[in-house]
């Protein structure tokens, strides 16, 4: 009996409109037990809600998310931003509030202020990773060090940076190990009372990885 099992390639491309919905799911699927402290939305709706704020969100030159793909599935993605030339702070409005009524005002207004009070503002020469998810289906198989590796080439490759960051929770040991894996340290230790509101996560590890020859290795 053949027990060869073909495996098929996974690609790192960039966001497209068209994935939108998978990657909203995804997002759910992986934060729904951050998510359920700021929200009484269903999953289906919580998916929705990231697609509207895909949808209506202004375009950032200054940030860029990527996706895995493994035979047309999003298995995994990631979301990286950097100091831009110019201010941007008035381009977080979203264009339009009403498109949001339908999941209630404070169900809406929760969600928006405990993603904005988990918003890192990069430094100069800072790439940040927002946020970096592999479906449960597909951990443990590499696809987080692809994504991983894909933002260090990128900080390689961009003049203007120098040094790639993230946040990484206290209660998750596994990620934690990885990042240090890839030439991640931590920078600093931080206990917020307001993450753990929002969060119920009291315990954060801001890690760095300030050298670019890391991802020649």
């Amino acid at each position: 009996m053949n027990t060869n099992v073909m495996i098929l390639p996974i690609t790192i491309e960039p966001m497209q409109v068209k994935y939108n919905s998978q990657v909203s799911r995804l997002l759910v699927h992986v934060f729904r037990g951050k998510f359920q402290h700021l929200t009484t939305m269903s999953d289906d709706d919580l998916a929705l809600f990231f697609e509207k704020l895909f949808e209506h969100l202004p375009t950032d030159p200054a940030h860029q998310r990527m996706i895995a793909l493994q035979d047309g599935e999003v298995i995994g993605t990631i979301s990286v931003k950097w100091r831009g030339e110019y201010d941007n702070r008035h381009k977080q409005k979203l264009s339009s509030w009403k498109n949001f009524n339908r999941f209630g005002k404070w169900n809406s207004l929760k969600m928006l202020i405990g993603l904005r009070l988990f918003n890192h503002k990069p430094e100069v020469g800072e790439c940040y990773i927002a946020d970096v998810v592999v479906h449960p289906d597909h951990q443990s198989k590499g696809v987080g060090k692809l994504l991983l590796q894909w933002a260090l080439h990128f900080v390689q490759t961009e003049p203007t940076l120098d040094m790639l960051s993230l946040y990484v929770s206290g209660k998750n040991p596994r990620a934690k190990q990885l990042y240090e894996q890839l030439s991640f340290h931590t920078h600093s230790q931080s206990n917020s009372i307001v993450w753990h509101f929002f969060f119920n996560e009291m315990k954060w590890y801001y890690m760095v990885n300030n050298h670019k020859e890391v991802g020649d290795s």
